[in-house]
């Protein structure tokens, strides 16, 4: 008998102890692979590569045809940790874990077995997995990572979640094996999936019981009571522990945006749509476009429209979808829109917040950006300025409208412009009256009449301080007024002689932290309002 037909025998005997089973991982050969190589790179250090040529029949280990699938049970693989990663953080989270005290979770961390992450009430961090699967935890939540390992370099990952309060939305890749799993344990049934979109519910007591709703593809929903297949666009909810998931329903569908009332181009906007029967409610959300599962601003509300005053620049997404009765959250309706990354808003300094002016063409000034070449001036009769009745552009810091305004109330803002016209954000919305009465001297400022003029920012944080730094040079080496405030104004005598003035303000926390100062700008004081009687206030607005 020769060598070869003796190695044919070991191997056939061989297999009859080692069968082939429905879970085994299976792999291509490659041109200048070997089972030792191959066994030293996907087996664990007990099993022998023997065992590898025994399982898949092959009578010649020194000869791998290219090509040829051999099959890896699931048993002898290499098992290694494969921690979570922390891909984006939105206000206070927290995590702890076994003998650890707890501590902020930060962008970039990573999170291992036992993990225990909770969110703040305005609050949300996104986890990417070893397979890319993503899951986005919002507001009021609490999760465990129960089983975070991978199969060596097989592609096939062991992911398991415990959603103990709160909601998570869940974006899983589609399996790579037999071994890939992505499990979420809520408080009464467990979601088993191999790649899908959906989100899970922990329920909150009495009034909503856990449930999961399945935006694309299929989710597996079961307990102890029994399984429920949960097909796209369908939802399940599971009132117990023992009793089975309830028989899938269809989620809601997504709401209609009104473009009427619909205002995205510029901050604040105005997230509007159409009521929706069976709606008790919505929830609205700003993703970033590219990163769908980063979420930026999340608030749920029972009126078909929201207020939305600040968001990062860059190009990102709104989501409105209803909520049911029961708590399950339906389709999203879709709109992408940009913010742009311009120049900042500038600080504004006439009229005053809410001052009332007797012109019907009053003179609106503001502090110079630094960068902006530009300024545009916009006037409305509503806070949103849906439909502006002024917008004017100009290259200087002071603009009068070309129209005059009727008596009566009005707002008006700033924004920046850049050297190729991109626009900046609009500053605050400034409260203005216009009034065709004649004017009351007795109501001239006092301050005024004594020769001071009043800096004023926007308000920022209840027990924050601010602290001012008014100087005729840039640097700020010999500044005019240095000084601590805890209200968001100050009052100083003018200076004896006009030209510019340079502002910065710095908030200080109550805990005695300091913030870095706001970027500098610009004053231009005219010898009017130096030395004329009767200079106004000027007005600051935040940074």
């Amino acid at each position: 008998m020769n060598a070869l037909l003796r190695a044919a025998l070991v191997v056939l005997l061989l297999a009859c102890v080692f069968p082939a089973t429905a879970q085994d991982w299976s792999y291509r050969v490659r041109p200048g692979d070997t089972l030792w190589d191959l066994g030293s790179r996907y087996l664990k250090p007990s099993v022998s590569w023997h065992s590898l040529q025994a399982h898949n029949r092959v009578a010649n280990p020194y000869q791998l045809p290219p090509g040829q699938t051999l099959r890896f049970p699931i048993a002898w693989l290499r098992v290694e940790p494969a921690p979570a990663r922390v891909l984006a953080v939105r206000g206070p989270v927290q995590v702890s874990a076994a003998h650890l005290s707890s501590r902020a979770v930060q962008e970039g961390m990573t999170l291992g077995i036992g993990s225990q992450i909770q969110t703040g009430a305005d609050a949300s961090v996104t986890l990417v997995f070893a397979d890319d699967s993503h899951l986005q935890l919002r507001e009021n939540s609490q999760l465990q990572l129960d089983q975070l390992s991978s199969y060596g370099d097989t592609g096939m990952v062991d992911t398991r979640i415990r959603l103990q309060r709160g909601r998570s939305s869940n974006r899983v890749t589609p399996a790579r094996g037999p071994a890939s799993r992505y499990m979420i344990t809520a408080p009464t049934a467990t979601s088993s999936v191999r790649g899908t979109v959906f989100r899970v519910s922990a329920g909150n007591g009495a009034q909503q019981a856990p449930a999961t709703e399945v935006l694309e593809g299929r989710v597996q929903v079961g307990n102890r009571g029994g399984d429920e297949l949960v097909d796209s666009g369908h939802a399940t909810v599971s009132s117990s522990a023992s009793q089975a998931p309830a028989k899938a329903q269809p989620l809601l569908p997504a709401p209609q945006l009104d473009p009427a009332r619909l205002r995205l181009e510029s901050l604040p906007l105005l997230a509007a749509w159409q009521p929706l029967a069976g709606a008790s409610g919505y929830r609205v959300e700003v993703v970033q476009a590219q990163a769908p599962e980063v979420l930026l601003f999340a608030r749920d509300t029972a009126t078909p429209e929201l207020h939305i005053d600040d968001l990062p620049p860059g190009q990102l997404r709104l989501l409105v979808r209803a909520v049911a009765a029961d708590g399950t959250e339906g389709r999203d309706a879709e709109r992408d829109f940009p913010v742009p990354d311009g120049p900042q808003p500038p600080l504004t300094l006439a009229p005053l917040h809410g001052q009332t002016v007797h012109q019907p063409q009053p003179r609106f000034e503001w502090a110079m950006v630094p960068d902006a070449a530009a300024s545009v001036v916009q006037v409305a009769s509503d806070a949103l300025f849906l439909q502006p009745l002024v917008e004017q552009q100009t290259r200087s810091n002071r603009l009068r409208p070309k129209t005059e305004l009727a008596p009566g109330n009005y707002f008006w803002r700033v924004a920046s412009l850049d050297a190729q016209g991109q626009r900046g954000r609009f500053g605050q919305a400034l409260p203005l009256q216009v009034s065709d009465a004649p004017v009351d001297p007795q109501l001239e400022s006092a301050k005024a009449a004594k020769g001071y003029f009043t800096l004023r920012w926007q308000a920022g944080e209840p027990g924050q301080r601010y602290r001012v730094q008014v100087a005729r040079r840039g640097d700020f080496s010999k500044p005019l007024l240095d000084q601590e405030t805890a209200t968001p104004e100050i009052a100083l005598k003018r200076p004896w002689r006009g030209g510019t003035l340079h502002v910065r303000v710095q908030t200080i926390d109550d805990d005695g932290y300091a913030g870095a100062f706001s970027p500098v700008q610009q004053v231009r004081l005219p010898c009017g309002l130096c030395y004329g009687a009767g200079a106004g206030a000027l007005l600051l607005l935040a940074l």
